[in-house]
């Protein structure tokens, strides 16, 4: 991870963009991206989206995430290994295996 948020920073810093990479705009570019990942798949089966422009997309909205995270200088290994033990505890498997509701429906 250290190498990805090194090389945005450069590609951010060469550009001298920190300047508009306030946590506020950083969480509405991610939601963009994320929009425009969705748009891949719009009109179309999960097998029919263009695989390319699923990994563009991702790639965007991965870029937003590692920023934001950045901002407030979270570990992103720990914040991810915190919320799958978060997600362990909410969705055992005894009652979640192959079921797709939400924890508070199981």
């Amino acid at each position: 991870m250290k190498e990805v948020i090194e090389a945005l920073h450069k590609f951010r810093d060469d550009r001298d963009w920190a300047q508009f990479h306030n946590s506020k705009d950083l969480a509405l570019a991610l939601n963009i991206e994320a929009g425009e990942l969705l748009e891949v798949f719009l009109w179309k089966s999960s097998e029919q989206a263009d695989t390319d422009k699923v990994r563009e997309e991702l790639a965007d909205v991965l870029t937003f995430a590692f920023l934001l995270a950045d901002k407030y200088n979270f570990d992103i290994k720990q914040i991810m290994l915190e919320k799958i033990k978060q997600n362990t505890l909410k969705y055992p498997v005894s009652k979640s295996k192959g079921i797709a509701k939400k924890y508070t429906e199981l």
